[in-house]
């Protein structure tokens, strides 16, 4: 590993891609676009027209359970919380759309409508929470944009909460796999209801619309889509060991086949790469000078343990960097980031993590910073 204690500016460096490490092709498929993300990096591992925007469908509604679940972990909704089915939410049993069948009027506890949501994908349930949390879909779906835009979804605008046709609503599949990162990561109290097999409300039981939970122990979510103009679409993600891989398919020609070209893109990346560990958490990497603190350097190192995920057979080849934020200076928290760990491959980056303090720097007396100060302004003019 190499390393060093300070430099002149926190770089920047570029995104990666493994194109030129990758052994074998990854496989072609018969629809719109795809991608396949690493959940750890978030980098792309293959993908096809990744940020073309198109139809999402009722992929749509991981926006709106990740709101509702934001909400509940934030306490501004509670688990059992009455939500009421109006009139304009309220489901009369067409077959062209997918329902919870809430009866009109009728209620349901705020748990209950997310898992209408999620598993039976429920329109119904969807209008419902989200006239509930905003007052009106509308404003709803104002937050699911502002939402959209805070986690880097840069190419999505939804116009309602459920994925129904409706012009302008556009998201890509880059953007889709990111939600999903978000929803395992941000809502992780809530993501093993993405893998639950079918639910009951109302004396009706309905399946997981994902054919993939049944076939395939290591997949334990998220959501599918379907209309005539989006065509077939599903987000899937999978972990086995300790490496997890998201999947996102636009515009499969048929219910098969998106689950059928889900399974081929899960078996490439698990075939080709390889999730290893670089670096421990809370081990000290260096120490760093700081200034106007009552010790004269701040032992620096990871929060979280540093893993990557690549081409199967690489992992020797990885080069590591330290880049530390220049002139730190007291009070420093512990925990407060001061730069990042940077893990390269082929001279290429591949992953980084926030760099912490591993311990607290109080800020120095009076006459300690005076000294500082001088020391800094000679350390200037030369």
């Amino acid at each position: 590993m190499t390393g060093k204690s300070a430099l002149a500016a926190l770089i920047l460096l570029p995104s990666f891609s493994y194109a030129a490490t990758v052994l074998t092709t990854p496989p072609e498929l018969n629809n719109k676009s795809y991608v396949l993300m690493d959940y750890e990096t978030g980098q792309i591992l293959a993908a096809k027209g990744e940020n073309e925007k198109l139809a999402p469908a009722s992929m749509t509604k991981m926006m709106t359970s990740f709101i509702i679940e934001q909400k509940l972990l934030k306490g501004e909704l509670t688990e059992d919380e009455k939500v009421r089915m109006n009139e304009s939410a309220w489901c009369r049993g067409s077959s062209t759309e997918s329902c919870m069948y809430v009866p009109l009027n009728g209620t349901a506890t705020a748990l209950e409508m997310l898992r209408g949501i999620i598993i039976q994908s429920g329109n119904d349930a969807s209008k419902a929470m989200a006239e509930h949390i905003a007052g009106n879909e509308g404003t709803f779906v104002h937050m699911m944009n502002e939402e959209a835009k805070k986690i880097g979804m840069t190419n999505t605008q939804f116009m309602n909460s459920t994925g129904m046709p409706a012009e302008g609503h556009y998201s890509t599949a880059k953007d889709m796999a990111t939600l999903a990162k978000h929803i395992i990561h941000d809502s992780s109290k809530y993501y093993p209801i993405y893998s639950e097999k079918e639910f009951t409300f109302n004396g009706i039981k309905q399946g997981n619309r994902n054919a993939l939970l049944y076939t395939d122990p290591s997949v334990d979510g998220l959501k599918t889509g379907h209309t005539n103009e989006a065509g077939y679409c599903l987000t899937t993600s999978a972990k086995r060991g300790p490496m997890r891989l998201i999947s996102v398919i636009f515009g499969a020609p048929s219910m098969q086949e998106r689950a059928t070209q889900t399974r081929e893109l899960l078996a490439w990346g698990y075939a080709n790469f390889e999730t290893v560990k670089v670096q421990s958490a809370n081990q000290v990497l260096a120490k760093s000078k700081i200034w106007y603190g009552k010790e004269s350097d701040v032992q620096i190192g990871l929060a979280e343990n540093f893993n990557v995920t690549m081409p199967k057979g690489k992992a020797n080849e990885i080069k590591t960097q330290l880049v530390v934020q220049p002139k730190l200076t007291a009070p420093l928290q512990k925990g407060q980031v001061v730069g990042k760990f940077v893990a390269s491959l082929d001279g290429k980056v591949i992953a980084e993590k926030p760099l912490v303090a591993l311990q607290a720097v109080e800020e120095a007396g009076f006459f300690s910073r005076m000294i500082d100060h001088i020391k800094q302004f000679f350390a200037n003019l030369f």
